[in-house]
């Protein structure tokens, strides 16, 4: 009880910055503006009228952002399968998040935000969605939600679970805290081994810890098919055959790099296009200034030509929107995946590999340790360390068309192998609420 109420104390503390800090933000730049007021339970009639539906089980599934909505979303297809009168509600905590789960799980009843863990408003929204059972996806847990959801009867499952290693040692130095948190989990289906070695040193008892894969794999495999390429392709103007260059969910410091080793490509390949897609879309209009700096006047943004402008040879494309980065990995000849030259854990490879497409990265893949290792068995993932190292991989390939090809076919194999864990999860949840 000691560290619950110093939570809520320092929750309340943390609020009293953070309310005017966003406050200003939605004023001024528009960010939050959709989010804020749902998130203090200030939901619309819409979605109020869509939460009093009846239906049963009462499904509450929690993906924080895109990447979490990538896993929940065939987990909500399975858990429909199972459940075809069921209300299924999908949460997520950011805006971008918000408009992947509405695009991607069309099987969920409805789509709400996440509510701040402040027990007032956590009450409101329970007594709306009156869930038998919450599903957070990966690892999401907030200790006045939980309590609550416990105290009203809720069943909880951990679907998707994962522990990053710089998760993991923040876990650890506050170990008290999350073990008793920890323990109102009923059940934890976790990615690989490694993460429920690391859930059960947190003090999760090991018997409630089941090893199930990345329900990743379900979503990307069925993503793929030749008409949503066939559409970013007629969007962005990209003919069949031309190469090209995909550097996807770049960080600052790698897009310099990128553009160095872009420009040594035309060297001996002149109609090679590059197309560019930052982490963080609010850096669009950052990353689309250092292009023209590198000598490339002729890039166009795609947020530009979703307002009406036509393509017109551009060999840069800048993608500044959200919800686009696995349809523009269709059109990749190769792909570089971000987050990896720079300290910043990686990012998901998988959705490139899918397609069929080699992917490199550089050495800092510690949030992907599982999809890198299964790509890098298969061929289709090349590790390199600088922008000298990409040029050199990258021209080898392309000189080699047939060997380029037979590893992009094995990760799209590797990747497909791997599917049904969103089925497993669905299985969980449907034993728990026998």
């Amino acid at each position: 009880m000691f560290w619950a109420g110093l939570y809520n104390v320092l929750l309340w503390v943390a609020a009293v910055f953070a309310v005017p800090f966003y406050g200003a933000k939605m004023v001024l730049t528009g960010k939050y503006r959709r989010s804020l007021g749902p998130k203090f339970g200030r939901l619309s009639p819409e979605v109020v009228s869509g939460l009093r539906e009846e239906g049963t089980p009462r499904i509450w599934v929690h993906a924080v952002s895109v990447g979490e909505v990538t896993a929940a979303a065939p987990i909500v297809t399975a858990l429909r399968s199972r459940f075809p009168g069921a209300c299924i509600v999908l949460s997520t905590s950011t805006e971008t998040g918000q408009e992947m789960a509405r695009k991607l799980a069309t099987d969920a009843t409805v789509h709400i935000y996440y509510p701040l863990d402040i027990p007032c408003i956590v009450r409101k929204v329970l007594d709306l969605v009156r869930p038998d059972v919450f599903v957070p996806v990966e690892t999401e847990l907030w200790p006045n939600f939980i309590r609550l959801c416990r105290e009203r009867g809720a069943r909880i499952v951990m679907a998707n679970g994962r522990i990053s290693p710089r998760s993991y040692r923040r876990y650890r130095a506050t170990s008290f805290f999350w073990k008793a948190i920890l323990a109102a989990l009923d059940e934890a289906g976790v990615i690989s081994e490694i993460d429920a070695q690391r859930l059960a040193a947190l003090g999760m008892p090991p018997s409630r810890i089941h090893l199930l894969g990345n329900a990743k794999y379900d979503g990307l495999a069925a993503g793929v098919s030749p008409e949503l390429e066939k559409e970013i392709a007629g969007r962005l103007g990209i003919e069949p055959g031309e190469g090209v260059l995909v550097a996807g969910s770049t960080h600052e410091g790698e897009e310099s790099v990128i553009l160095e080793v872009y420009q040594r490509l035309l060297e001996q390949r002149p109609d090679f296009k590059l197309i560019l897609i930052p982490r963080h879309i609010e850096r669009g209009e950052a990353v689309a200034e250092l292009v023209h700096r590198a000598g490339f006047s002729d890039a166009i943004r795609m947020s530009e030509i979703r307002a009406g402008r036509s393509r017109r040879g551009e060999r840069v494309v800048v993608v500044d929107v959200i919800g686009e980065l696995f349809k523009v990995y269709s059109l990749a000849t190769v792909v570089f995946c971000g987050g990896s030259l720079v300290p910043k854990g990686g990012q998901n490879i998988l959705e490139a590999a899918a397609w069929g497409k080699v992917v490199f990265h550089g050495p800092h893949m510690e949030d992907f340790r599982d999809e890198r290792a299964l790509l890098e068995e298969a061929g289709a993932g090349i590790t390199v360390r600088d922008g000298e190292e990409l040029f050199t991989g990258i021209r080898a390939l392309l000189d080699d068309p047939d060997l380029l090809q037979r590893k992009g076919e094995a990760g799209r194999r590797a990747v497909a192998a791997n599917r049904g864990a969103a089925g497993r999860y669905a299985d969980l949840i449907e034993g728990l609420l026998k």
